[in-house]
């Protein structure tokens, strides 16, 4: 499992009721049902992976984000999750505010597209990076907000949203000895635990 998500299955609590947006094919909620007997639904749009979350027996929706969460009470959830989804929403702050309605608390991953690898790329080349956490051309890419963990940051002290944890991961040993004192630069992925 990814890294960002065991530290997501760390954070959440035993028994908790979860709603997963962008579940993709359900791994993180099956994990959770069986190991901390956590109930909840999956959010999707790709009926590819809405099969897989049904294979996994995952409960699953089919909802674009962009529409937002009003089929859904405020509090109905203990948490609620997104993770590599923020930056391919048009509204992604309007989303985070309705993650917060919706539930209790918040955890949301991004990569940070300030990494070094991404300023060194597009300073030696003067192209878009392309990389295995972002395996897009800039022409076809899903992500359409590129953001920092500044950048989000200020994002969550204009809306008064309180962090609760924010952990930074890398997989290269040399960033990931760094990350905890420069996360802007060295940090490849984001994860932050909100609530209001």
């Amino acid at each position: 499992m990814r890294r960002d998500l065991d530290i997501i299955h760390d954070w959440v609590a035993s028994g908790s009721r979860v709603l997963d947006l962008g579940c993709g094919d359900g791994v993180l909620l099956e994990r959770l049902s069986q190991e901390k007997q956590v109930s909840g639904y999956g959010l999707e749009i790709d009926p590819a992976q809405i099969q897989k979350c049904v294979e996994r027996g995952v409960n699953v929706v089919e909802q674009n984000l962009d529409t937002g969460l009003g089929n859904f009470a405020d509090h109905s959830f203990d948490t609620v999750v997104m993770t590599q989804a923020l930056q391919t929403l048009r509204f992604p702050h309007l989303v985070v505010e309705e993650m917060l309605r919706v539930g209790r608390e918040c955890i949301i991953t991004f990569p940070n597209f300030g990494q070094w690898k991404a300023r060194w790329h597009l300073a030696v080349s003067g192209r878009m990076p392309v990389s295995d956490l972002l395996p897009y051309e800039w022409y076809d890419t899903p992500n359409i907000h590129f953001c920092t963990f500044k950048d989000f940051e200020v994002l969550c002290q204009q809306h008064n949203w309180q962090i609760l944890h924010r952990q930074v991961v890398s997989e290269s040993p040399v960033a990931g000895l760094f990350k905890d004192f420069l996360p802007n630069l060295f940090g490849e992925t984001a994860i932050y635990h909100l609530t209001r």
